[in-house]
């Protein structure tokens, strides 16, 4: 690691308080206090902290600075707590010394471009009395808007001074009053005001003695809930004038929202989310076994789901259920060979709708699913069947015992057991696997028609694919029978609510009942639309209040004095 800068600690130790209660935060209120406005405000209260992923750090960037400021650079990734969603780990989620010097990297490069002589008009409202000397007014006419749109809240008059005063500094160092604002830029840029979402309360009108979140917090929450992106200018005014603690004026924002074409980018983003796309980054398939399988296909499996999603649940507002029997999808080139159908289109996407009497429907027919949930070198009736039940029925399912002998499922070259049901059936007669594969397997094997890149075949070794399952007593055959089985599910439309409702708090929904229900017959009552069930969680109360944390009893003593009292 280099030398450390000093703009660097300084930037750290500015909003160091908000950090001192991240931990609290994962209980219900902190004890600590920070300004999140001018010192003449009322003092708020942060209750709760999220780290940006990496597509909301460069939406944010992309929407304040222009689509043409790339960062570049290395993000640290967010931990997925088990069985949960990366949204609720960045509740949670630290940025270690290596991470921030990538994070203080970025920032660098983002201030450099903004400042330089092709963007600066953009963003200096003003002419410095010279180039080469420090102008504390022109500075803070500059930082300030830019700091409302970074901080996601106005910046306090404390902030304010701090960074014009590195800008200034670096400018009597420098001798150049544009290096001067991009330190100033570079240190907001690494401010955990801009790295987390710092969500703050003040006293709850409706319910005396709690507490809600505030406008500024309540922005935030919605914007990156519909658009993935930090509020844009008319959302932060919004929550400036107190319009988001309306119920009928929010109602009226969240409406607007879901209606713009910047919905899609929340959708795709809860699903990446949902479906663990992380796991694309490591996906990699054996190139003997699958010579059809190369960089053009990995990269298209991930945006062929997400456009399918979008397709069916935001561009045509399609039933949810319908995600898992839907006959259409979209197409490249690259794609072609692995379903093994013409695509006319040379570049870019084309529609495609599969045949009614082909066993591909819905998402677990499309190869992303396929592929993301497969070995290397073979398919896995267990693992598809494993992300089935969590991902999309939100029924855990217990990890295999350390010391589970894999052998007999591994060896495909096993002449007397040549398919996958066979050898699976021969290693779940040791009990102690017995129990796990007969919630996964039959959920997995109806889709052992398709190989572990997601293409068809009709035998394994020659010997004929049996694709019979069942789910929760009820029969069926093959990838579409599953696909319509999951559709005639109540857990699948519960479960796609639950995780809707944890990604909107951050937070698991164990202790969520009551919110949760009213959100299921909600979306029930909806037709299991997926923007109005984004409308109603981003108009749903309970999502802005804050709960409390029961008050710590005190130690008593030996001497009947409360430990750490005066004796």
């Amino acid at each position: 690691m280099g030398k450390p800068r000093p703009y660097l600690a300084l930037a750290l130790a500015l909003p160091l308080i908000a950090f001192g209660c991240a931990a609290d935060s994962q209980r219900g209120i902190a004890s600590t206090k920070a300004t999140r406005a001018a010192p003449d405000e009322p003092v708020a209260q942060i209750v709760g902290m999220r780290r940006l992923t990496e597509a909301q750090y460069r939406n944010a960037i992309a929407d304040i600075f222009g689509p043409d400021i790339n960062p570049a650079g290395r993000f640290e990734p967010i931990v997925r707590p088990t069985h949960q969603l990366i949204a609720t780990g960045a509740s949670s989620a630290s940025i270690s010394p290596a991470g921030l010097e990538q994070f203080d990297a970025m920032a660098r490069g983002i201030a450099a471009t903004v400042f330089d002589d092709a963007h600066r008009a953009t963003f200096v409202p003003c002419t410095p009395k010279s180039t080469g000397q420090p102008d504390d007014g022109c500075a803070q006419a500059t930082l300030a808007p830019i700091g409302r749109y970074l901080f996601r809240r106005p910046l306090t008059l404390a902030e304010q001074a701090a960074y014009v005063q590195m800008a200034k500094a670096a400018t009597a160092r420098g001798g150049d009053f544009y290096s001067g604002l991009q330190l100033a830029l570079a240190a907001m840029l690494v401010s955990p005001n801009f790295l987390y979402v710092i969500e703050s309360a003040e006293p709850d009108p409706a319910r005396p003695g709690d507490l809600r979140l505030d406008g500024y917090s309540s922005a935030a929450r919605l914007s990156f809930l519909l658009w993935n992106t930090t509020p844009d200018d008319a959302l932060l005014s919004a929550a400036g004038q107190g319009r988001l603690q309306d119920p009928a004026q929010l109602a009226a924002i969240a409406q607007a929202m879901v209606k713009s074409p910047r919905l899609e980018a929340g959708v795709r983003a809860f699903f990446a989310d949902m479906l663990m796309f992380e796991k694309f980054d490591e996906i990699a398939k054996d190139p003997i076994v699958y010579p059809r399988f190369n960089q053009g296909v990995a990269k298209a499996l991930p945006e062929q789901l997400l456009r399918t999603i979008v397709d069916q649940l935001v561009t045509r507002d399609g039933d949810y259920r319908e995600l898992f029997t839907t006959r259409r999808t979209f197409m490249t080139r690259a794609l072609g060979p692995v379903y093994n159908v013409p695509v006319r289109a040379r570049s870019g996407w084309e529609l495609h709708e599969f045949a009614a009497d082909d066993d591909r429907a819905g998402l677990l027919g499309q190869a992303g699913f396929l592929a993301l949930y497969a070995h290397s070198g073979r398919s896995s009736p267990t693992i598809r069947g494993r992300a089935i039940r969590e991902r999309l029925l939100c029924e855990p399912v217990p990890d295999p015992p350390g010391n589970v002998n894999f052998t007999v499922v591994q060896d495909t070259t096993n002449k007397l057991l040549r398919t996958a049901r066979a050898r699976l059936s021969a290693h779940a007669t040791d009990p102690a696997c017995s129990s796990c594969h007969k919630i996964t397997d039959p959920l997995g094997l109806p889709l052992e028609h398709f190989d572990g890149i997601g293409a068809f075949r009709a035998t394994e070794n020659d010997a004929a694919i049996d694709a019979s399952g069942t789910l929760e007593g009820a029969a069926f055959n093959g990838a579409s029978g599953l696909g319509k089985a999951i559709a005639n599910n109540p857990a699948a439309t519960e479960c796609v609510a639950n995780r809707a409702l944890e990604y909107t708090i951050g937070r698991s929904t164990d202790e969520e009942g009551d919110a949760l229900a009213a959100l299921e017959k909600g979306f029930a009552a909806d037709g299991y639309r997926l923007p109005a069930l984004m409308l109603r969680l981003a108009t749903l109360p309970s999502a802005y209040q804050v709960r409390r944390a029961p008050e710590p009893k005190p130690q008593v003593a030996a001497s009947g004095v409360p430990s750490g009292a005066s004796q």
